[in-house]
């Protein structure tokens, strides 16, 4: 946001704290900072973590866009990537691509902050391990946090991180020590306030009663709402890929996932596109106009629709002025002109798109299924010299002249002229010859069956036929 306009927002006390609070859904311990910004000795400190664990989606707009106004009002802000955090929630981030993980996060929210306008000399990157696990600082941090987990119970701890740490059946340990981290970084980066969104409401409040007992002051808390992913029920997460847009998400993703979006008509509550334009558009807009709102709605067959602020689009919405089919387009319009630059950023940038594939690597091609060789039978020439560890020899050879020669000519010979094969094809004996098979005797089998099945109905007609006749004779003899 251009100096001019910070300036021009927040420039009293009052005025800095009303652009602070602007679209929070809540605020702990505010006198903290109203504190500080009546002192006016020195800048507010904010600090908002951020695991890297999926890609960044566009739902990191709306911390991105209250950082802004955080920027505005004169504050100084630490964006803690939280690289060891995400280790810890249930190995996220495998530790073999934490480190690059950090680099991409890097990239991405640098960009996207440049897109929507935000001046970023105030801007601060810190990565959690260069102060959690590293050197003397490191080596404190741990002491510390061993005397944080002994003031907090095993109960406190996992109740602290249920909304924000990914529950399983049977959670590791390291579900617990990730909220008492998160609480002892205020101290370690040195911040008047903690900003993130309410999700990590219980983790704000384990903060603000465990760092007192150890001897750290309490901090503020500033929490933007969640918005609701494009599908129905649920927030925008990295794990459901049609709930979100990628920051680099092309084009025509971006058109597909909002085509697609949970959007009815009149339906105001839940309305996951509505929250979009109210939580990032409406406010990206303001830094683009010196601080004025504005979304457009084109319409097919009347005039367009221009809204300043979040209301209006709401009883428009509820009273069908303003339908889906046209919110959608403006919507993906609006997201495209600020997503478009980001995009060409990434498509220029080599080294980016090096980090973006070792950071998220595509998964393993699934092993194609090796079909099973077939077992010939040991009567099969070939399978005699694989047994014997030899080369498999052709078990026949026919010549020219009709003749079969080979380890196996006796068993497919069957003669050189007509009548030699014709003995050899022969029934001698009432006994079957080999070279009939088993398909031979399966059918002569088949022809027994059936001829006794014959025979059987004969004698049945006949007993039949025997037991009329009788009967006809038995009448005549009565009826004499």
């Amino acid at each position: 946001m251009p100096e001019s306009t910070a300036a021009q927002l927040a420039s009293t006390p009052q005025e800095k704290f009303a652009l602070l609070k602007n679209n929070l859904q809540e605020v702990l311990n505010p006198e903290i900072i109203e504190e500080v910004l009546n002192k006016n000795e020195r800048p507010l400190r904010i600090y908002w973590g951020t695991a890297t664990t999926g890609k960044p989606h566009c739902g990191y707009f709306v911390p991105m866009l209250k950082i802004a106004e955080f920027l505005a009002a004169g504050c100084e802000v630490k964006i803690l990537l939280a690289d060891v955090h995400g280790f810890l929630d249930n190995l996220k981030a495998p530790i073999e691509l934490v480190e690059e993980r950090v680099k991409y996060y890097k990239f991405a929210i640098t960009e996207a902050l440049k897109a929507v306008n935000v001046d970023i000399s105030r801007l601060v990157f810190v990565t959690g391990s260069d102060y959690q696990t590293t050197g003397e600082k490191g080596a404190k941090y741990f002491m510390d946090l061993l005397r944080l987990s002994t003031s907090v119970s095993g109960h406190d701890a996992s109740k602290a991180g249920s909304e924000v740490v990914k529950q399983v059946e049977s959670p590791p340990l390291s579900s617990q020590i990730y909220p008492l981290m998160q609480a002892l970084d205020e101290e370690y980066l040195e911040v008047d306030a903690q900003f993130g969104g309410v999700d990590q409401r219980k983790i704000f409040t384990l903060a603000v009663e465990a760092l007192p007992r150890i001897g750290f002051q309490k901090r503020a808390h500033l929490m933007n709402p969640l918005i609701p992913g494009l599908q129905e029920g649920g927030k925008m997460s990295s794990s459901d890929p049609d709930s979100k847009i990628d920051l680099i998400d092309p084009p025509d993703a971006v058109k597909r996932k909002l085509k697609k979006a949970f959007c009815p008509p009149k339906q105001v509550e839940g309305n996951g596109v509505l929250s979009f334009v109210e939580y990032v558009l409406l406010p990206a807009s303001a830094l683009k106009n010196n601080g004025t709102p504005k979304f457009v709605v084109q319409r097919r067959d009347a005039e367009p629709l221009t809204y300043a602020n979040i209301e209006e689009m709401r009883k428009d919405y509820a009273a069908d002025i303003l339908q889906p089919q046209a919110l959608k387009p403006a919507v993906t319009d609006a997201l495209l002109e600020i997503l478009t630059p980001l995009r060409a950023k990434f498509d220029s940038d080599k080294e980016w798109q090096a980090i973006e594939q070792r950071a998220y690597p595509p998964p393993p091609a699934p092993e194609k299924k090796k079909k099973k060789e077939k077992n010939l039978g040991s009567r099969f020439p070939g399978n005699k010299a694989a047994a014997e560890g030899g080369a498999a020899a052709p078990a026949v050879e026919a010549k020219p002249d009709g003749q079969v020669v080979g380890e196996g000519a006796q068993e497919v010979s069957v003669g050189k002229s007509t009548e030699e094969a014709m003995e050899k094809l022969s029934v001698q004996e009432g006994k079957v010859t080999r070279a009939d098979g088993e398909r031979g005797r399966k059918k002569k089998k088949k022809k027994k069956k059936k001829k006794k099945k014959k025979k059987k109905k004969k004698k049945k007609k006949k007993k039949k036929k025997k037991k009329k006749k009788k009967k006809k004779k038995k009448k005549k003899k009565k009826k004499k």
